[in-house]
Protein backbone atom coordinates (compact mmCIF):
# COMPACT_ATOMS: atom_id res chain seq x y z
CA UNK A 1 0.00 0.00 0.00
CA UNK A 2 2.17 2.91 -1.00
CA UNK A 3 1.80 5.94 1.53
CA UNK A 4 3.75 9.19 1.67
CA UNK A 5 5.41 10.55 4.99
CA UNK A 6 5.82 14.08 5.55
CA UNK A 7 8.67 15.36 8.09
CA UNK A 8 7.72 18.35 10.55
CA UNK A 9 9.09 20.30 13.14
CA UNK A 10 11.88 23.31 13.92
CA UNK A 11 14.53 24.40 12.14
CA UNK A 12 18.00 22.94 12.97
CA UNK A 13 16.33 20.31 14.87
CA UNK A 14 17.58 17.45 12.65
CA UNK A 15 15.21 16.67 10.09
CA UNK A 16 17.23 16.02 7.12
CA UNK A 17 19.74 14.38 9.29
CA UNK A 18 17.42 12.02 10.50
CA UNK A 19 16.32 10.91 7.17
CA UNK A 20 19.65 10.38 5.87
CA UNK A 21 20.12 7.89 8.78
CA UNK A 22 17.06 5.81 7.87
CA UNK A 23 17.18 5.97 3.96
CA UNK A 24 20.59 6.51 3.24
CA UNK A 25 19.50 9.69 0.97
CA UNK A 26 20.52 13.03 1.72
CA UNK A 27 17.51 15.14 0.52
CA UNK A 28 20.00 18.54 0.44
CA UNK A 29 20.18 18.27 -2.98
CA UNK A 30 20.88 22.02 -3.48
CA UNK A 31 24.12 24.16 -3.60
CA UNK A 32 22.35 26.77 -1.47
CA UNK A 33 21.11 23.98 1.38
CA UNK A 34 24.79 22.83 1.45
CA UNK A 35 26.38 26.32 1.74
CA UNK A 36 23.77 27.19 4.47
CA UNK A 37 23.54 23.78 6.17
CA UNK A 38 19.70 24.25 6.08
CA UNK A 39 16.91 22.99 3.88
CA UNK A 40 14.63 25.41 1.89
CA UNK A 41 12.98 23.44 -0.93
CA UNK A 42 11.28 20.14 -0.96
CA UNK A 43 13.49 16.75 -0.65
CA UNK A 44 12.35 13.07 -1.75
CA UNK A 45 13.55 9.60 -0.60
CA UNK A 46 12.26 6.26 -0.12
CA UNK A 47 12.18 4.34 3.32
CA UNK A 48 11.46 0.91 3.52
CA UNK A 49 9.77 -0.57 6.81
CA UNK A 50 9.95 -3.68 8.72
CA UNK A 51 6.75 -5.26 7.65
CA UNK A 52 8.04 -4.47 4.10
CA UNK A 53 5.64 -1.28 3.30
CA UNK A 54 7.86 1.06 1.83
CA UNK A 55 7.35 4.86 2.54
CA UNK A 56 7.69 8.31 0.06
CA UNK A 57 9.13 10.62 2.59
CA UNK A 58 8.60 14.81 2.01
CA UNK A 59 11.09 16.13 3.84
CA UNK A 60 10.47 19.57 4.35
CA UNK A 61 12.26 22.93 5.55
CA UNK A 62 12.13 24.08 9.05
CA UNK A 63 13.02 27.53 8.80
CA UNK A 64 9.89 30.02 9.37
CA UNK A 65 10.48 32.16 5.91
CA UNK A 66 9.89 28.44 4.22
CA UNK A 67 6.42 27.80 6.08
CA UNK A 68 4.45 28.00 2.29
CA UNK A 69 6.95 25.27 0.97
CA UNK A 70 5.94 23.45 4.13
CA UNK A 71 2.51 23.40 3.13
CA UNK A 72 3.56 22.59 -0.52
CA UNK A 73 5.02 19.40 0.60
CA UNK A 74 2.41 18.50 3.36
CA UNK A 75 -0.67 18.86 1.53
CA UNK A 76 0.16 15.20 -0.20
CA UNK A 77 1.32 13.26 2.87
CA UNK A 78 -0.60 10.70 4.52
CA UNK A 79 1.10 10.37 7.83
CA UNK A 80 3.84 12.83 9.83
CA UNK A 81 7.27 12.27 11.54
CA UNK A 82 7.47 15.27 13.71
CA UNK A 83 11.26 16.07 14.79
CA UNK A 84 11.85 17.78 18.09
CA UNK A 85 15.39 18.51 19.30
CA UNK A 86 16.44 17.15 22.76
CA UNK A 87 18.20 20.48 23.69
CA UNK A 88 15.50 22.55 22.21
CA UNK A 89 11.86 20.58 23.24
CA UNK A 90 9.20 22.54 20.96
CA UNK A 91 9.75 25.19 19.47
CA UNK A 92 7.49 27.87 17.33
CA UNK A 93 7.69 26.41 14.02
CA UNK A 94 7.01 22.60 15.89
CA UNK A 95 3.91 24.85 16.86
CA UNK A 96 2.97 26.07 13.81
CA UNK A 97 3.73 22.85 11.58
CA UNK A 98 1.20 21.30 14.40
CA UNK A 99 -1.21 23.62 13.13
CA UNK A 100 -0.63 22.69 9.26
CA UNK A 101 -0.48 19.02 10.11
CA UNK A 102 -4.20 19.83 12.07
CA UNK A 103 -5.48 21.52 9.60
CA UNK A 104 -4.53 19.33 6.86
CA UNK A 105 -6.61 16.35 9.05
CA UNK A 106 -3.14 14.75 9.05
CA UNK A 107 -3.51 12.82 12.49
CA UNK A 108 -1.83 9.74 12.43
CA UNK A 109 2.29 10.04 12.59
CA UNK A 110 5.44 9.32 14.97
CA UNK A 111 7.23 12.09 16.88
CA UNK A 112 11.10 11.85 16.64
CA UNK A 113 13.77 13.39 19.48
CA UNK A 114 16.21 13.73 17.68
CA UNK A 115 20.01 14.47 19.42
CA UNK A 116 19.42 11.75 22.59
CA UNK A 117 23.06 11.75 23.00
CA UNK A 118 23.54 15.05 23.35
CA UNK A 119 21.43 15.22 26.07
CA UNK A 120 18.71 14.07 27.98
CA UNK A 121 15.25 13.80 25.45
CA UNK A 122 13.05 13.17 28.86
CA UNK A 123 11.92 17.25 28.79
CA UNK A 124 11.33 17.33 24.85
CA UNK A 125 9.26 14.15 25.20
CA UNK A 126 7.18 15.16 27.40
CA UNK A 127 6.15 18.49 25.49
CA UNK A 128 5.90 16.45 22.20
CA UNK A 129 3.76 14.28 24.17
CA UNK A 130 1.48 17.44 25.31
CA UNK A 131 1.48 18.71 21.72
CA UNK A 132 0.67 15.55 19.69
CA UNK A 133 -1.35 12.80 22.52
CA UNK A 134 -1.70 9.47 21.32
CA UNK A 135 1.51 9.82 18.81
CA UNK A 136 4.38 7.50 20.10
CA UNK A 137 7.18 9.52 20.90
CA UNK A 138 10.95 7.83 20.41
CA UNK A 139 14.43 9.41 21.20
CA UNK A 140 17.04 8.76 18.32
CA UNK A 141 20.33 9.80 17.67
CA UNK A 142 21.35 10.19 14.39
CA UNK A 143 24.80 9.97 14.69
CA UNK A 144 25.29 7.14 16.82
CA UNK A 145 22.28 5.06 15.25
CA UNK A 146 20.20 4.91 18.61
CA UNK A 147 16.87 4.25 18.43
CA UNK A 148 16.15 4.37 15.01
CA UNK A 149 15.13 0.27 14.67
CA UNK A 150 12.24 1.52 17.44
CA UNK A 151 11.51 4.44 15.36
CA UNK A 152 10.88 2.25 11.78
CA UNK A 153 8.72 0.15 14.33
CA UNK A 154 6.79 3.01 15.29
CA UNK A 155 6.63 4.30 11.88
CA UNK A 156 5.70 0.92 11.07
CA UNK A 157 2.62 0.75 13.51
CA UNK A 158 1.75 4.29 12.09
CA UNK A 159 1.64 3.45 8.67
CA UNK A 160 -0.89 0.48 9.52
CA UNK A 161 -3.25 3.06 10.43
CA UNK A 162 -4.20 4.90 7.73
CA UNK A 163 -6.46 4.32 4.81
CA UNK A 164 -4.56 3.87 1.57
CA UNK A 165 -5.89 7.02 -1.68
CA UNK A 166 -7.80 6.26 -4.28
CA UNK A 167 -6.65 3.87 -7.00
CA UNK A 168 -8.84 3.87 -9.13
CA UNK A 169 -10.41 6.79 -10.97
CA UNK A 170 -9.06 9.58 -12.99
CA UNK A 171 -5.14 10.42 -11.94
CA UNK A 172 -4.32 13.54 -10.13
CA UNK A 173 -0.98 14.64 -8.95
CA UNK A 174 -0.32 18.19 -7.73
CA UNK A 175 3.24 19.25 -9.50
CA UNK A 176 5.89 20.58 -6.81
CA UNK A 177 8.99 20.47 -8.97
CA UNK A 178 9.33 21.00 -12.77
CA UNK A 179 12.75 20.62 -15.01
CA UNK A 180 14.20 19.44 -18.56
CA UNK A 181 16.21 16.41 -18.98
CA UNK A 182 19.05 17.01 -22.30
CA UNK A 183 17.37 14.26 -24.56
CA UNK A 184 14.46 13.74 -22.21
CA UNK A 185 12.55 16.71 -22.26
CA UNK A 186 9.90 17.73 -19.39
CA UNK A 187 9.63 16.38 -16.50
CA UNK A 188 7.31 16.84 -13.64
CA UNK A 189 7.29 15.66 -10.04
CA UNK A 190 5.02 15.22 -7.47
CA UNK A 191 2.79 13.31 -5.09
CA UNK A 192 0.06 10.99 -6.90
CA UNK A 193 -3.00 11.80 -4.74
CA UNK A 194 -5.57 9.49 -6.81
CA UNK A 195 -5.52 7.40 -9.47
CA UNK A 196 -2.89 5.79 -11.39
CA UNK A 197 -0.36 6.87 -14.40
CA UNK A 198 0.81 4.70 -17.00
CA UNK A 199 3.41 5.06 -19.82
CA UNK A 200 2.01 6.58 -22.70
CA UNK A 201 -0.94 7.61 -20.82
CA UNK A 202 -2.66 10.99 -22.48
CA UNK A 203 -2.83 13.41 -19.33
CA UNK A 204 -4.70 16.97 -18.65
CA UNK A 205 -2.35 19.75 -17.36
CA UNK A 206 -4.34 22.36 -14.89
CA UNK A 207 -5.59 25.20 -14.93
CA UNK A 208 -4.18 25.80 -18.68
CA UNK A 209 -5.65 23.06 -19.95
CA UNK A 210 -2.91 21.80 -21.93
CA UNK A 211 -2.39 18.25 -23.05
CA UNK A 212 0.72 15.91 -22.94
CA UNK A 213 1.67 12.40 -23.29
CA UNK A 214 3.56 10.54 -20.30
CA UNK A 215 6.80 8.99 -22.13
CA UNK A 216 8.54 7.58 -19.10
CA UNK A 217 7.13 7.11 -15.36
CA UNK A 218 9.80 6.74 -12.37
CA UNK A 219 9.15 6.10 -8.56
CA UNK A 220 12.02 7.36 -6.70
CA UNK A 221 14.07 7.45 -9.43
CA UNK A 222 13.42 3.73 -10.84
CA UNK A 223 11.64 3.03 -14.34
CA UNK A 224 7.77 1.89 -13.62
CA UNK A 225 5.61 1.34 -15.96
CA UNK A 226 2.59 2.06 -13.53
CA UNK A 227 2.56 4.84 -10.29
CA UNK A 228 0.00 4.56 -7.94
CA UNK A 229 -1.92 6.57 -5.61
CA UNK A 230 0.03 7.46 -2.93
CA UNK A 231 3.30 7.72 -4.27
CA UNK A 232 5.96 10.09 -5.20
CA UNK A 233 6.09 10.37 -9.00
CA UNK A 234 8.57 11.68 -11.39
CA UNK A 235 6.29 12.02 -15.03
CA UNK A 236 8.62 12.62 -18.70
CA UNK A 237 6.15 14.50 -20.32
CA UNK A 238 6.36 14.95 -24.45
CA UNK A 239 4.19 17.35 -26.29
CA UNK A 240 4.39 20.15 -23.34
CA UNK A 241 7.22 22.75 -23.16
CA UNK A 242 9.12 23.50 -19.82
CA UNK A 243 7.63 26.98 -19.43
CA UNK A 244 4.08 25.46 -19.97
CA UNK A 245 3.71 24.35 -16.64
CA UNK A 246 4.73 25.39 -13.04
CA UNK A 247 4.43 23.94 -9.60
CA UNK A 248 0.65 24.14 -8.70
CA UNK A 249 -0.38 22.91 -11.63
CA UNK A 250 -2.59 19.64 -11.37
CA UNK A 251 -2.05 16.49 -13.72
CA UNK A 252 -4.94 14.70 -14.21
CA UNK A 253 -6.00 11.79 -16.60
CA UNK A 254 -10.35 12.38 -16.38
CA UNK A 255 -12.47 15.19 -16.89
CA UNK A 256 -14.03 15.22 -13.04
CA UNK A 257 -12.12 18.11 -11.75
CA UNK A 258 -11.95 21.68 -12.87
CA UNK A 259 -9.90 25.23 -12.16
CA UNK A 260 -12.15 27.13 -10.64
CA UNK A 261 -12.07 30.84 -8.67
CA UNK A 262 -14.53 29.73 -6.29
CA UNK A 263 -14.97 27.40 -3.40
CA UNK A 264 -17.33 26.97 -0.90
CA UNK A 265 -15.65 25.36 2.46
CA UNK A 266 -15.79 24.11 5.61
CA UNK A 267 -13.08 25.57 7.85
CA UNK A 268 -11.84 25.18 11.56
CA UNK A 269 -9.50 27.88 13.49
CA UNK A 270 -6.34 27.43 15.43
CA UNK A 271 -7.72 29.53 18.28
CA UNK A 272 -10.58 31.58 18.54
CA UNK A 273 -8.70 35.05 17.90
CA UNK A 274 -7.58 33.16 14.64
CA UNK A 275 -10.94 33.57 12.59
CA UNK A 276 -10.31 36.44 10.45
CA UNK A 277 -13.46 39.03 9.86
CA UNK A 278 -15.91 38.06 7.05
CA UNK A 279 -14.61 39.98 3.72
CA UNK A 280 -10.67 39.77 4.95
CA UNK A 281 -8.06 38.91 2.25
CA UNK A 282 -6.23 35.35 3.30
CA UNK A 283 -3.93 32.76 2.02
CA UNK A 284 -5.34 29.43 0.68
CA UNK A 285 -2.77 26.58 -0.04
CA UNK A 286 -4.51 23.89 -1.87
CA UNK A 287 -2.27 20.94 -3.28
CA UNK A 288 1.22 22.72 -3.79
CA UNK A 289 -0.67 26.19 -5.35
CA UNK A 290 -1.21 29.05 -3.04
CA UNK A 291 -3.44 31.93 -3.93
CA UNK A 292 -5.09 35.02 -1.85
CA UNK A 293 -8.82 35.00 -1.23
CA UNK A 294 -11.72 36.80 0.15
CA UNK A 295 -13.28 35.02 2.74
CA UNK A 296 -17.30 35.23 2.30
CA UNK A 297 -18.67 34.16 5.36
CA UNK A 298 -21.68 31.86 4.96
CA UNK A 299 -22.69 31.48 8.67
CA UNK A 300 -21.34 29.09 11.65
CA UNK A 301 -18.15 27.34 9.90
CA UNK A 302 -19.14 27.64 5.94
CA UNK A 303 -17.47 30.03 4.17
CA UNK A 304 -17.04 30.78 0.18
CA UNK A 305 -13.72 31.55 -0.65
CA UNK A 306 -13.02 33.70 -3.91
CA UNK A 307 -9.67 32.82 -5.30
CA UNK A 308 -7.56 35.59 -7.12
CA UNK A 309 -5.75 32.74 -9.29
CA UNK A 310 -7.28 29.56 -9.64
CA UNK A 311 -7.20 26.26 -7.82
CA UNK A 312 -7.84 22.62 -9.19
CA UNK A 313 -9.97 20.83 -5.88
CA UNK A 314 -12.41 17.97 -6.12
CA UNK A 315 -14.99 17.79 -2.94
CA UNK A 316 -13.55 16.45 0.03
CA UNK A 317 -9.66 18.11 -0.80
CA UNK A 318 -8.04 20.16 2.26
CA UNK A 319 -7.31 23.53 2.54
CA UNK A 320 -4.61 25.54 4.68
CA UNK A 321 -5.61 29.25 5.29
CA UNK A 322 -2.53 31.44 6.25
CA UNK A 323 -2.60 35.46 6.90
CA UNK A 324 -0.89 37.57 4.53
CA UNK A 325 0.48 39.75 6.40
CA UNK A 326 2.01 38.69 9.01
CA UNK A 327 2.09 35.55 7.83
CA UNK A 328 0.54 32.65 9.76
CA UNK A 329 -1.38 29.52 9.68
CA UNK A 330 -4.42 30.84 10.68
CA UNK A 331 -6.42 27.16 10.23
CA UNK A 332 -8.10 25.07 7.44
CA UNK A 333 -10.72 22.99 6.47
CA UNK A 334 -12.65 20.64 3.44
CA UNK A 335 -13.61 21.33 0.23
CA UNK A 336 -17.95 20.67 0.35
CA UNK A 337 -18.57 21.87 -3.41
CA UNK A 338 -15.43 23.01 -5.81
CA UNK A 339 -17.37 24.76 -8.25
CA UNK A 340 -20.30 26.85 -6.52
CA UNK A 341 -21.95 29.62 -8.17
CA UNK A 342 -21.02 33.29 -6.46
CA UNK A 343 -23.36 33.64 -3.77
CA UNK A 344 -23.70 34.61 -0.17
CA UNK A 345 -25.69 32.62 2.92
CA UNK A 346 -29.13 31.58 2.61
CA UNK A 347 -30.99 28.70 5.09
CA UNK A 348 -31.33 26.53 2.17
CA UNK A 349 -27.46 26.88 1.48
CA UNK A 350 -26.61 26.10 4.62
CA UNK A 351 -28.26 23.07 4.85
CA UNK A 352 -27.24 21.74 1.96
CA UNK A 353 -23.18 22.47 2.85
CA UNK A 354 -24.47 20.80 6.44
CA UNK A 355 -25.55 17.57 4.35
CA UNK A 356 -22.24 17.87 1.97
CA UNK A 357 -20.43 18.15 5.22
CA UNK A 358 -21.83 14.70 6.24
CA UNK A 359 -21.02 13.35 2.96
CA UNK A 360 -24.55 12.85 1.85
CA UNK A 361 -25.81 12.83 -1.88
CA UNK A 362 -27.24 15.90 -3.44
CA UNK A 363 -31.43 15.14 -3.50
CA UNK A 364 -32.65 14.72 -6.74
CA UNK A 365 -33.45 18.19 -8.22
CA UNK A 366 -37.13 18.66 -9.23
CA UNK A 367 -37.85 18.64 -12.91
CA UNK A 368 -37.73 22.06 -14.03
CA UNK A 369 -41.82 23.57 -15.02
CA UNK A 370 -41.30 24.77 -18.94
CA UNK A 371 -41.13 28.69 -18.87
CA UNK A 372 -44.10 30.17 -20.39
CA UNK A 373 -43.74 31.26 -23.67
CA UNK A 374 -42.51 34.93 -24.37
CA UNK A 375 -45.84 36.45 -25.34
CA UNK A 376 -47.23 35.49 -21.90
CA UNK A 377 -44.21 37.20 -19.88
CA UNK A 378 -44.79 40.72 -17.83
CA UNK A 379 -43.77 43.20 -20.53
CA UNK A 380 -39.90 44.94 -19.99
CA UNK A 381 -40.69 48.20 -17.40
CA UNK A 382 -39.64 51.62 -18.80
CA UNK A 383 -36.32 50.74 -16.53
CA UNK A 384 -35.48 47.97 -18.27
CA UNK A 385 -36.13 49.07 -21.59
CA UNK A 386 -33.98 52.13 -20.81
CA UNK A 387 -30.74 50.18 -19.77
CA UNK A 388 -31.47 47.73 -22.91
CA UNK A 389 -30.86 50.90 -25.16
CA UNK A 390 -27.75 52.19 -22.69
CA UNK A 391 -26.38 47.96 -23.28
CA UNK A 392 -26.62 48.33 -26.90
CA UNK A 393 -25.41 51.75 -27.16
CA UNK A 394 -21.82 50.77 -25.15
CA UNK A 395 -21.54 47.88 -27.05
CA UNK A 396 -18.19 45.23 -25.89
CA UNK A 397 -17.46 48.12 -23.19
CA UNK A 398 -20.70 47.92 -21.05
CA UNK A 399 -20.59 49.89 -17.72
CA UNK A 400 -20.54 48.15 -14.14
CA UNK A 401 -24.17 47.08 -13.37
CA UNK A 402 -26.18 49.68 -11.42
CA UNK A 403 -29.64 48.61 -11.52
CA UNK A 404 -30.25 45.00 -9.93
CA UNK A 405 -33.99 44.96 -10.79
CA UNK A 406 -33.71 45.83 -14.42
CA UNK A 407 -30.91 43.63 -15.33
CA UNK A 408 -32.81 40.54 -13.65
CA UNK A 409 -35.69 41.92 -16.08
CA UNK A 410 -33.29 41.71 -19.00
CA UNK A 411 -31.87 38.76 -18.24
CA UNK A 412 -35.26 36.74 -17.68
CA UNK A 413 -36.06 37.73 -20.99
CA UNK A 414 -33.04 36.88 -22.70
CA UNK A 415 -31.71 40.05 -23.29
CA UNK A 416 -28.59 40.68 -21.51
CA UNK A 417 -25.68 38.21 -19.48
CA UNK A 418 -23.57 38.56 -17.07
CA UNK A 419 -20.20 39.43 -18.21
CA UNK A 420 -18.00 39.01 -14.97
CA UNK A 421 -19.26 39.46 -11.63
CA UNK A 422 -20.09 43.15 -11.61
CA UNK A 423 -20.95 43.51 -15.42
CA UNK A 424 -23.56 42.57 -18.12
CA UNK A 425 -23.64 42.76 -21.74
CA UNK A 426 -26.64 42.48 -24.31
CA UNK A 427 -26.82 39.09 -25.61
CA UNK A 428 -26.34 40.59 -29.32
CA UNK A 429 -23.20 42.52 -28.62
CA UNK A 430 -21.64 39.26 -26.70
CA UNK A 431 -23.18 36.74 -29.73
CA UNK A 432 -21.13 39.41 -32.69
CA UNK A 433 -17.79 39.46 -29.87
CA UNK A 434 -18.19 35.29 -29.70
CA UNK A 435 -18.37 35.19 -33.56
CA UNK A 436 -14.89 37.44 -33.43
CA UNK A 437 -13.36 35.35 -31.44
CA UNK A 438 -14.21 32.32 -33.28
CA UNK A 439 -13.11 33.83 -36.29
CA UNK A 440 -9.49 35.19 -35.47
CA UNK A 441 -8.95 31.53 -33.99
CA UNK A 442 -9.84 29.99 -37.03
CA UNK A 443 -7.67 32.67 -39.32
CA UNK A 444 -4.88 32.51 -36.68
CA UNK A 445 -4.73 29.14 -34.90
CA UNK A 446 -5.41 31.08 -31.58
CA UNK A 447 -5.91 34.55 -29.87
CA UNK A 448 -4.15 36.11 -26.98
CA UNK A 449 -5.42 38.30 -23.84
CA UNK A 450 -3.65 41.21 -26.12
CA UNK A 451 -4.87 39.94 -28.91
CA UNK A 452 -8.56 40.31 -28.40
CA UNK A 453 -7.95 43.30 -26.96
CA UNK A 454 -6.36 45.38 -30.12
CA UNK A 455 -9.16 43.19 -32.35
CA UNK A 456 -11.87 45.09 -30.50
CA UNK A 457 -9.55 47.92 -29.53
CA UNK A 458 -10.60 47.77 -25.76
CA UNK A 459 -9.10 47.71 -22.62
CA UNK A 460 -7.45 44.44 -20.93
CA UNK A 461 -10.56 44.36 -18.48
CA UNK A 462 -12.62 43.67 -21.24
CA UNK A 463 -11.10 41.66 -23.28
CA UNK A 464 -10.42 39.17 -20.07
CA UNK A 465 -13.76 39.01 -19.03
CA UNK A 466 -14.77 38.21 -22.55
CA UNK A 467 -12.19 35.28 -22.55
CA UNK A 468 -13.15 33.87 -19.19
CA UNK A 469 -16.96 33.87 -20.50
CA UNK A 470 -15.90 32.21 -23.29
CA UNK A 471 -13.93 29.69 -21.17
CA UNK A 472 -16.33 29.34 -19.12
CA UNK A 473 -18.89 28.40 -22.16
CA UNK A 474 -16.25 25.97 -23.08
CA UNK A 475 -16.62 27.56 -26.24
CA UNK A 476 -12.91 28.35 -25.88
CA UNK A 477 -9.79 26.64 -23.99
CA UNK A 478 -6.84 28.49 -21.83
CA UNK A 479 -2.95 27.23 -23.55
CA UNK A 480 -0.56 29.37 -21.73
CA UNK A 481 -0.91 32.79 -22.60
CA UNK A 482 -3.43 31.77 -25.66
CA UNK A 483 -7.32 30.46 -26.08
CA UNK A 484 -7.79 27.85 -28.56
CA UNK A 485 -11.32 26.49 -29.60
CA UNK A 486 -11.77 23.56 -27.63
CA UNK A 487 -12.24 20.62 -29.51
CA UNK A 488 -16.21 19.57 -30.22
CA UNK A 489 -17.47 16.14 -30.63
CA UNK A 490 -18.24 14.96 -34.35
Amino acid sequence: MPLTLGTAGHIDHGKTALVEALTGVDTDRLPEEKARGISIALGYAPLALPSGTRLSVVDVPGHEKFVRTMVAGATGIDLYLMVVAADDGVMPQTREHATVLAALGVTVGVVAITKADVTSPERAASEAASLFPGAEVVAVSSRTGEGLDELRAALDRAAAQVASRVADGPARLHVDRVFTIRGAGTVVTGTLWSGAVTRGDQITVLPAGLSARVRSVEVHDEPVDRAEAGQRVALNLVGLDRAEVARGDVITSGDLVEATYRVDVALTWATPDARPEGGARVGVHHGTRESAARLVELGGRFFQLRLEEPIVPAAGDKLVIRSLAPPDTLGGGVVLDPGPRRHGPSRGLLARLARLERGEPEPEAPAEATPPPQAERAPLSPRALELEAELLDAAHEPPLDQDAAALAELREHGRAARLGPTMHVHVDVLATVRERVVAAIERDGSISLAGLRDELGTSRKYAQAYLERFDGEKLTLRRGEMRVLRRRSP
